[in-house]
């Protein structure tokens, strides 16, 4: 299963990307600065690559991926202005 939507956060938007994979589900939330990803993905592979990108964790649907907090981020997020416990809403703002 794929889903795929735009979300409008102010007057931007943002890519909402769900992929099932066996037991859980891959998301990802994706602005024109960088990148909102759920656990299953690699923290310190995107610090290598300089992306903003955000971790989220304990998230099945891009719902609850909408009403986390950040979890850990990278030194470029941090740079935005992104920090730990940070709404993700916030942060979509910033990335956006």
């Amino acid at each position: 299963m794929l889903q795929h939507k735009k979300i409008k956060i102010g007057k931007k938007a943002v890519e909402a990307i769900l992929f099932n994979l066996s037991a859980k589900n891959l998301i990802v939330l994706k602005g024109r600065k960088g990148y909102v990803m759920c656990g299953y993905l690699n923290l310190k592979a995107a610090e290598k690559f300089k992306d903003a990108a955000v971790k989220i964790t304990g998230v099945s649907t891009i719902a609850e991926a909408l009403k986390a907090r950040v979890y850990s981020a990278t030194r470029e997020a941090r740079r935005l202005g992104i920090y730990k416990g940070q709404l993700i809403k916030e942060t979509l703002a910033i990335l956006a």
